[in-house]
């Protein structure tokens, strides 16, 4: 039975309770998007880069559909978790380089990076991207946004309310400690949607920005291709 008037710290039980929760039923945000990265590659798949690539478990993927496959990460402990991830891959590569010395090599048809552009300066690494990548490559960017109009609170409200359900429905039996991913490195985002969307309309004209559940944004974009004499 509800309470008419609820103590003051109400807000405070009830965000406790709902961390208890989703530590039940643990589930990871930034691995449920994979699939929207793998349906949205580029035709041409010769090499592929995942900026941040973590533990590897995208670029073990992208190994799978492109020639080569270049994973970097600033973190040592990510880079060891990646070359664990990718032993046995002969078409993987990973290491600790930065966008902007690759951006000057060869060119790429991909770019990913899943929980990244917020670690890094926003609109140098748009522009980076757009020089990296060949004609007719694309971006996929899964990303993290201060929530800052109405709208963005709106759908961080409902990220809230759906992320036990979809732990529950991912991850039905209570976990038993932490949750096998471990830690990663953690950075609260600084621009928010609006401001990314802006940002992206000068270094990759036609991107496309959607606010998604799990407190996560989708952008991707599409190199336009060099026309023909």
């Amino acid at each position: 039975m509800s309470t008419p008037h609820p103590p003051a710290d109400h807000p405070r039980r009830a965000g406790t309770w709902l961390d208890r929760l989703n530590a039940r039923h643990p589930w990871n945000h930034n691995d449920a998007f994979l699939p929207w990265v793998l349906t949205r590659l580029p035709v041409r798949r010769d090499r592929a880069l995942d900026v941040g690539c973590g533990r590897g478990e995208l670029a073990a993927l992208l190994a799978q559909r492109f020639e080569h496959v270049h994973g970097t990460d600033i973190h040592p402990a990510m880079r060891e978790a990646a070359t664990r991830r990718c032993a046995g891959l002969p078409n993987v590569t990973i290491d600790d380089g930065h966008l902007g010395e690759l951006a000057e090599g060869e060119g790429v048809d991909l770019v990913t990076m899943v929980a990244v552009l917020h670690h890094l300066d926003l609109d140098e690494a748009l522009r980076q991207v757009a020089a990296i990548l060949r004609p007719g490559g694309r971006f996929l960017c899964v990303g993290l946004a201060r929530p800052a109009s109405p709208s963005d609170l709106a759908w961080e409200a409902a990220s809230v309310v759906t992320n036990p359900v979809i732990g529950y429905v991912r991850h039905p039996w209570v976990s038993q400690g932490p949750p096998p991913w471990g830690r990663v490195p953690m950075a609260d985002p600084a621009e928010s949607v609006g401001e990314i969307r802006r940002a992206a309309q000068g270094a990759l004209p036609g991107a496309r920005i959607r606010r998604q559940l799990g407190f996560r944004y989708t952008l991707e974009w599409a190199k336009p291709e060099v026309p023909g004499p």
